[in-house]
C-alpha cells in the first residue's frame, strides 16, 4: 500500500512537509525539527526534502508566511461577526490576535521572531504578512480621529505582540492578564466618543 507521500504531486509534498515541521514545532520547539524527523514523519526521501527547502530557515519562512495567512483569516473571521457593532471591531480582533499567539506559540516565533525578511516594509513581503496588517488597519481605521491609520495599526499591532512576548516570557504579573489586555482592546483603543455641541450663551434679558 503507497504510503502517504508516494502519489502525492510536488505541491502536496511540500505543503505536507510545512504542515508536519509546524505540528513538530509546536509540540517540540524548532529544536525538534531536522530533516530526519520531517521524512520519518512524511515517508518523503531527505534528498527531496533538501530539493524542496534548503535549509532550515526555508522551512521556517514557509511555516511562517502559512501561519500568517490563518492569522489573517481569524481576524476577518472576527470583524465579520461583529457585523452592526462597529464599535466592537476592535476588541474582537485584537482578542482573535491574542488567542492565535498564546495557542500557537512556536508558530508565533516563527512569524514574527525568526523571518526577519518578512517584515513590513521590506521588499517581496509575500500576501499574508501584509494581510495581516491589512486586518488591524481595518479594525482600528475608524479609530483613528485624523491620526495616519498605518501608523496607528503599527502601534495597534505592537501593544498585542508586546503583551504577548512579555507575558509568554514571565516578565508581568499574573494576575494582570486580564486587565492589560482589557487595557489594549478597550481602552487605549477605542472607539471615540462624539463631541457634543456647544452650548449657547444664556442671554439675560
Amino acid at each position: 500500500m503507497p504510503g502517504p507521500a508516494e502519489k502525492a504531486t510536488e505541491q502536496d509534498r511540500r505543503d505536507l512537509l510545512v504542515t508536519v515541521a509546524r505540528e513538530l514545532a509546536e509540540t517540540e520547539g524548532w529544536a525538534g525539527v531536522t530533516t530526519r524527523r520531517l521524512a520519518e514523519r512524511t515517508e518523503i526521501d531527505m534528498g527531496d526534502i533538501y530539493r524542496h527547502f534548503a535549509d532550515l530557515e526555508a522551512l521556517i519562512a514557509a511555516v511562517a508566511v502559512c501561519a500568517f495567512a490563518d492569522l489573517a483569516a481569524d481576524l476577518a473571521e472576527a470583524h465579520a461577526e461583529t457585523v452592526g457593532s462597529p464599535e466592537g471591531v476592535w476588541p474582537a480582533v485584537a482578542t482573535a490576535y491574542l488567542d492565535f499567539a498564546y495557542t500557537n506559540p512556536e508558530v508565533y516565533d516563527a512569524m514574527l521572531a525568526l523571518t526577519p525578511d518578512l517584515a513590513l516594509g521590506v521588499d517581496g513581503v509575500p500576501a499574508a504578512p501584509r494581510a495581516v496588517f491589512a486586518e488591524l488597519r481595518a479594525a482600528l481605521t475608524p479609530l483613528a480621529e485624523g491620526r495616519d491609520p498605518d501608523t496607528l495599526a503599527e502601534v495597534g499591532w505592537s501593544l498585542l505582540h508586546g503583551v504577548v512576548m512579555l507575558t509568554r516570557g514571565g516578565r508581568l504579573r499574573p494576575e494582570g492578564q486580564e486587565e492589560r489586555e482589557a487595557l489594549i482592546a478597550q481602552r487605549l483603543l477605542r472607539w471615540p466618543v462624539p463631541t457634543p455641541p456647544p452650548t449657547p450663551p444664556i442671554v439675560v434679558s
